[in-house]
């Protein structure tokens, strides 16, 4: 069973444990039009590896292959990231059972749910929780 977790917990594990990585699961377009977590105080890096390949948005049949290209070993920590909690979470489902011992699914994603206006990055996820990200 894969176990969400609050993005502010998610940055104090990659923060303190070596181990835990980010594995980042959305597209191109998402990462370059909206941007990614700075991991770099973490002395880490996001690995970037689509869940969904754009246009027609099919599950990346490469992914637990770009997993282990990646350098991710079965007893690292992941952490999955997607916009909003859901791909994310089927990427990290995918991921234990092809034998990855222990991922995580970032709660509410990179952006999190709209508000009221629509709006994306305000309310809950790695953005509304002042994480470090660029674009």
């Amino acid at each position: 069973m894969v176990q969400n977790v609050a993005p502010t917990q998610t940055w104090e594990a990659l923060a303190q444990d070596p181990a835990a990585r980010l594995v980042d699961v959305r597209t191109d377009m998402e990462w370059t039009n909206i941007g990614v977590p700075d991991l770099t105080t973490a002395g880490k890096q996001a690995i970037l590896i689509s869940w969904q390949v754009a246009p027609t948005m099919q599950r990346n049949p490469a992914f637990e292959a770009q997993l282990q290209d990646a350098g991710l070993e079965p007893d690292h920590k992941i952490y999955f990231l997607c916009r909003s909690g859901v791909r994310s979470m089927a990427a990290a489902e995918a991921a234990l059972a092809a034998g990855y011992k222990h991922v995580f699914n970032i709660a509410d994603g990179f952006e999190g749910p709209p508000n009221a206006s629509g709006q994306r990055g305000t309310t809950a996820g790695w953005q509304a929780d002042n994480l470090p990200w660029t674009r």
